[in-house]
């Protein structure tokens, strides 16, 4: 296999090849992305364009080199510790993306909580609607995660809250919104459980940063969702999703300067020099802070409000379309700009299905599992293709509606049967086969659905489909089946999900 050219090839050719690779990715240019990309306009990104240009070379790994990502880093962490109102001794630094500021916060509470508390066995509370980050940082840095289920109304459940506290707790989290339903925890009441208990409250707000203060700003009635909240001692911002700026720039940010110190790594006596470093990243890309900085300052607050304002225009118009289409559901009651719906009948009219029928139409569409739903992160450029969207979902359900064989072709395939099989061991071990497959050299895309290998023709096939059938009618009731009883159907789920690993791997090989 040879990947490297003997020679060099002109700038024009690689520039072409550069944008043939991209022939098949989501169209967000024309607004047809509904998560990943936050973009404006070409001009706007030209201009960031020119702005992380300046600064491409740039690294912010030595602060007293470049000082003018320092400079631009000061600003930026100034910016959103007056839109969070997080105090006059707020302390923070930019880092990567939201994963890193949230894996970097596990890392903190983690390390503050052994310093002033002497706990080696750290816990977190988090709820189940948390971003996975929460969970990967868990992973990382070795601390239990204590998951907590949603109240009826899709927020973290504080009575549960209280039942996990104890006293090798280090932090708690709450989510404004949370990813999956757009949903604001009960930021204020978690506030007070930790004052009480003398426990850290970590916000994260890595969607709504950048969103939910200018919707106050104009006008919006929100519950209190930052350092307002007593009790709240950091939080997580993402300047790449609403603040508009260029991939990849996010921000985390600490009421007491000792929370950071936690955070930060010193190296005195390396050979190499002394080395201290505030985030996870030695190397931090100067064009990201150069463009999340212009775009502070080109959109300034009010250009920022009105942004907000036509976001929170453009998602009403969404969720009213939805409600009128009287096969689907809202999940929970979210107020800014993330939403997700469900189908009021999931065997005849497969969610999953549905998002299949939009993907043909050219939508890039996101799918939730518990419950099964599709996902929208509404933006202000989705102005102009809203009634398109919402006339190609009509069609998707009328299409589908009286079709639950639906549910086992395309890309449903993977999330009808993954999303109900109880055999989550099986599950995450096929999955990160498939997934570790695509990254060996000389793969091809990674491909997540293949419904000929799924359900075939094969008795077996049948059999699995009838049965995660009954689990969407009544979700649980495959889960409870064979945790009451160790019966054959066990092996006969294995042998489906070995199936499916088998069908995709095999597909996303390069031929």
């Amino acid at each position: 296999m040879k990947t490297i050219p003997e020679y060099g090839l002109p700038y024009e050719e690689v520039l072409a090849q550069l944008e043939a690779y991209g022939a098949e990715d989501p169209d967000y240019k024309s607004a047809k992305t509904w998560s990943l990309v936050y973009y404006k306009d070409a001009e706007y990104t030209h201009f960031l364009s020119q702005a992380f240009e300046k600064y491409m070379s740039a690294n912010g790994l030595n602060p007293t080199a470049f000082k003018s990502l320092k400079r631009f880093e000061n600003d930026i962490v100034a910016f959103t510790a007056e839109l969070l109102h997080a105090g006059e001794n707020a302390t923070g630094c930019v880092t990567s993306c939201g994963t890193e500021s949230c894996m970097l916060a596990v890392k903190t509470y983690r390390d503050y909580a052994r310093q002033t508390k002497h706990i080696t066995h750290p816990e977190m509370i988090v709820s189940q609607t948390a971003h996975v980050a929460w969970f990967k940082g868990a992973e990382y840095f070795g601390v239990k995660l204590r998951v907590v289920p949603l109240d009826e109304n899709y927020r973290i459940d504080l009575r549960e809250v209280k039942k996990r506290i104890n006293r090798n707790t280090i932090m708690i989290l709450g989510s404004a919104p949370e990813y999956p339903h757009g949903i604001i925890d009960p930021i204020a009441e978690l506030g007070a459980l930790g004052k009480k208990h003398n426990i850290p409250v970590h916000v994260d707000c890595c969607v709504g940063g950048y969103l939910l203060p200018f919707m106050e700003q104009a006008g919006a009635q929100l519950p209190l969702f930052d350092f307002r909240a007593p009790g709240v001692t950091g939080m997580t911002a993402d300047i790449h999703k609403y603040g508009f700026a260029a991939k990849g720039c996010s921000c985390i940010l600490y009421a007491d300067p000792a929370y950071f110190r936690a955070q930060c790594f010193v190296k005195h006596d390396w050979p190499g020099g002394v080395f201290a470093s505030p985030a996870l990243l030695g190397t931090r890309p100067g064009g990201a802070y150069a463009a999340a900085w212009a775009a502070i300052r080109a959109n300034g607050r009010q250009g920022y409000i009105e942004m907000a304002k036509q976001t929170m225009e453009n998602a009403d118009r969404i969720r009213n379309g939805i409600r009128e289409i009287p096969e689907l559901e809202l999940i929970g009651d979210p107020l800014c700009s993330l939403i997700s719906y469900r189908s009021v009948d999931p065997v005849n009219c497969n969610i999953f299905a549905i998002g299949d029928q939009m993907q043909a139409k050219g939508w890039h569409i996101d799918r939730l599992q518990h419950p099964d739903a599709l996902h929208a992160m509404i933006t202000c450029a989705h102005t102009d293709v809203v009634d398109a969207y919402l006339a190609d979902l009509r069609e998707a359900v009328d299409a589908v509606r009286g079709h639950p064989e639906l549910a086992f072709k395309g890309d449903a395939a993977t999330y009808s049967v993954v999303g109900h099989l109880p055999l989550d061991r099986i599950v995450k071990k096929n999955v990160l086969e498939i997934f570790a497959k695509g990254y060996e050299t000389g793969a091809g895309d990674i491909e997540l659905s293949d419904g000929a290998a799924i359900t075939g023709n094969e008795k077996l096939d049948g059999i699995v489909n009838k049965l995660i059938l009954k689990d969407m009618e009544k979700p649980g009731l495959l889960r409870k089946s064979i945790t009451a009883a160790k019966v054959s159907a066990v092996g006969v789920l294995s042998a489906g999900v070995a199936a499916i690993g088998a069908g995709i791997i095999k597909k996303g090989k390069k031929k």
